[in-house]
């Protein structure tokens, strides 16, 4: 690439905010290039975060069904997990998408730059590459820089023993022992698969419930099932020291009623959430406010610099991939002049992908009151659901919760079978204004697990026929 070429727009990074973001600008016609500092695309929700995870999940999903198949009327013997099979299934997926970026790119004329870019002036990129310093200008520039994980000062990362996200899915064999500090999606999730491919797990939660930012009704729905499985779980409990012994690491920690104990495991896993990637980029000295080391944006991701914005999780929303690809449109049009309305950060979905699967939208029962809605409940068992009877999978439910008034749909809480898939109906109807009445005449297909959804709803004029 030429030095000092100009563009339309600069993005820093390529993950679900920025190359989402370079695509819709290339559609727009807006002359683009990515800066990336690794030699692939995708970000870490690619190659270390959302999509291996879920390769792992999905493996950790066959393994639970594998070992209950007999009830369904199929003799299966001898099958095993082959660790390194896994990994190398990961890596090929990684590398599909990862092309996929690359072909989207050239499809949408994006021009891209592979090296560490920082802010230097109005409208500059200064590019650190392989081959020396490239100099960059643009009308507007979108910092989508993403994450790295947090730790505590007595659990710091070191990448062998203690260990984030991104080790734990490139390990070299499978541990025996696991211990994962927090229970939020990460977390749950981690212990979750590993607990599936048969290593112990510890899991261990700051917080007085697991999964704390979901509904109470699913949190504590989501630690029987866990506790059931043999998932070792302890919340409300602070860890007071993590120290190398013979056997591995020692964890200490306190319990909510102040005893001590403490578990030997042979990694531990931090998944205490995310610190923005705001550092050594030039965003003070290109007068962008940062709150709490987050980028302050407007309703158009806008900050306080005009022509440049901030996407993901570098501002202070929901750190999710569908998060940073939308917030990334949302700028791209607002540059390219188009009539663009702010996310509707309260209808964002939550997707946990553990065992049994959570799904969520909009406010939690208790965030409902809190805010003064008359509240109504209904709930729908998916025991009572023929389809999840069929799939071998009846735990847990469906919670709807609406205002009293006129049926107000304020929140929908799943957790059962495909939760992440089910949520979507939901979103769409709290998006556009649904009512209880609404999903109630609304025809579902039989037998389905989306009947369930109906049917929660149904129950909270108490007209439920099915539980």
């Amino acid at each position: 690439m030429e030095k000092d070429k100009n563009y339309d727009l600069a993005i820093l990074g390529s993950g679900p905010g920025g190359y989402v973001a370079a695509v819709r600008a290339g559609q727009l016609g807006l002359k683009t290039v990515v800066i990336e500092k690794e030699t692939q695309f995708g970000g870490t929700c690619l190659h270390v975060g959302c999509i291996p995870s879920k390769v792992f999940l999905y493996t950790a999903e066959l393994l639970d069904r594998l070992g209950n198949i007999k009830d369904q009327g199929i003799v299966v013997d001898g099958f095993r997990l082959d660790w390194a099979s896994l990994l190398k299934r990961k890596e090929r997926i990684i590398k599909k998408n990862a092309a996929g970026i690359a072909y989207l790119f050239r499809k949408n004329n994006v021009e891209t730059l592979t090296g560490f870019g920082r802010i230097s002036g109005s409208g500059m990129l200064e590019v650190e590459t392989s081959t020396g310093v490239v100099n960059v200008t643009a009308r507007n520039i979108i910092v989508a820089t993403g994450s790295s994980p947090r730790s505590l000062p007595n659990l710091e990362i070191d990448e062998t023993s203690i260990l984030s996200n991104s080790e734990m899915l490139s390990l070299k064999s499978q541990p025996n022992t696991i211990g994962v500090i927090g229970a939020g999606a990460v977390g749950v999730e981690f212990a979750s698969m590993f607990h599936s491919f048969g290593t112990k797990v510890v899991l261990i939660e700051l917080m007085p419930r697991i999964l704390p930012i979901e509904d109470e009704d699913v949190s504590v729905s989501l630690l029987d099932s866990f506790r059931k499985r043999g998932i070792e779980t302890f919340s409300g409990t602070t860890v007071s020291n993590v120290s190398t012994v013979e056997s591995g690491m020692e964890i200490q920690f306190v319990k909510p009623d102040g005893t001590a104990d403490k578990r030997v495991v042979e990694k531990i896993l931090v998944a205490i959430g995310r610190k923005a990637c705001t550092e050594n980029i030039g965003l003070e000295r290109a007068g962008v406010e940062l709150n709490r080391g987050n980028v302050v944006v407007n309703e158009f991701m806008e900050t306080a610099s005009k022509g440049i914005y901030a996407i993901g999780d570098i501002v202070a929303t929901q750190q999710l991939a569908h998060v940073a690809s939308a917030e990334g449109i949302v700028a791209v049009e607002h540059i390219a002049g188009l009539a663009v309305c702010g996310l509707n950060y309260g209808h964002i979905p939550g997707a946990t992908y553990c065992s049994p699967e959570v799904g969520s939208v909009g406010l939690t029962e208790s965030a409902a009151k809190e805010r003064g809605y008359d509240v109504c409940i209904g709930k729908f068992p998916f025991s009572a659901s023929p389809k999840a009877a069929i799939l071998g999978e009846n735990e847990g439910f469906v919670k709807v919760v609406s205002e009293a008034k006129y049926g107000e749909l304020l929140g929908v809480h799943i957790i059962g079978p495909h939760a992440t898939d089910l949520i979507a109906e939901a979103v769409v109807a709290i998006e556009h204004g649904a009512t209880v009445d609404s999903l109630v005449h609304t025809v579902h297909a039989h037998p389905t697990l989306s009947e369930s959804v109906a049917e929660a709803a149904q129950s909270v004029p108490d007209i439920v026929v099915h539980a």
